[in-house]
């Protein structure tokens, strides 16, 4: 059985995972573990994407409006505005942009600021996906890891792995945060696969709100740069939309839609590139759903939603 299969690729990788795959025009499912509640990390930006344009489509707020972001407030990730020297202005859309493609989290803060999470878990609940559910914003969820670690916050914390006489040194104090009970699914923002799969099903359908909403978000979930990892498991000619996310030793997720476009009349069903059973298990997991597939008539387009967690 491909349960089996998807297990045996989980077990291999030396970690535990959970998926969800559902076609959008169709009944076709896959699962495994797709009601089992885990650590989100950065695919949550999905639903925060989503809130702001349809927000923006039902005249709450201007995408155009300028935000002025200061390296003095940013929030850490290694890219983007947390390493700018001096204050950037840029547009609401833009910032989403950045948020999105690159993961930024200085981004993230500032739009769940904007459109508040109180907002992001209403529109959620109305589309029956309350198992997203964010625990505030990534600066918030950073402090209270770094407090839980035993040190004044995630700053302190910081200082002291580069200060850290050794790899090892270093490596043990991150071990501390990965046990913190911050980082628990629950206390931290988390989702399900199965609810995640729903969302991306509900945007590929102009169903999760307004369809320019949803279609801003598409956008900007196909123009990821961070899309190899679920994207090994596919031939150079499939195009994948993805959101990515990572807890360096503790969980790596992604969230696509695979692999045809909607956008073509005729969608090109790409065929699932062989890769081995070492590689990252997104890749292998979105060959194996792929394979479980018959081929579709061109008359009737099916595109794949994959949904995997892996944790290490």
């Amino acid at each position: 059985m491909i349960e089996d299969r998807l297990e045996r690729v989980f077990a291999g990788a030396g970690c535990r995972g959970s998926v969800a795959v559902l076609d959008i025009d169709g009944p076709g499912r896959v699962a495994l573990g797709d009601d089992e509640l885990v650590v989100a990390a950065s695919t949550f930006k999905i639903a925060v994407a989503l809130e702001l344009f349809c927000q923006g489509a039902e005249g709450g707020l201007d995408l155009t409006e300028r935000v002025r972001l200061s390296p003095s407030r940013a929030t850490p990730g290694g890219q983007g505005f947390c390493v700018f020297e001096d204050d950037a202005e840029a547009s609401l859309r833009d910032v989403a942009r950045m948020r999105v493609t690159i993961s930024d989290n200085t981004a993230a803060g500032v739009l769940i600021r904007r459109v508040s999470v109180a907002r992001i878990h209403a529109r959620l609940a109305g589309l029956g996906l309350d198992r997203i559910r964010l625990a505030g914003t990534i600066r918030q969820e950073f402090e209270a890891m770094g407090r839980d670690a035993g040190f004044g916050g995630w700053a302190e914390m910081e200082h002291a792995m580069r200060a850290a006489g050794s790899p090892q040194e270093a490596d043990r104090i991150w071990q501390r945060v990965l046990s913190a009970p911050s980082l628990r699914p629950g206390r931290v923002t988390s989702a399900t696969a199965g609810h995640m799969a729903a969302l991306l099903r509900l945007i590929w359908r102009d169903e999760a709100g307004p369809a320019e909403a949803c279609a801003a978000v598409r956008t900007l979930l196909g123009q990821q740069r961070l899309t190899r990892r679920i994207a090994a498991g596919w031939g150079d000619e499939v195009r994948v939309a993805a959101k990515s996310g990572t807890v360096p030793g503790c969980v790596s997720n992604d969230v696509s839609r695979s692999p045809c476009s909607r956008d073509r009349p005729n969608p090109v069903r790409g065929r699932p590139r062989p890769i081995p059973s070492s590689a990252r298990p997104p890749g292998c997991v979105s060959s194996i759903c792929a394979d479980s597939t018959e081929d579709v008539p061109p008359a009737q387009p099916t595109t794949r939603l994959c949904r995997s967690c892996t944790a290490g």
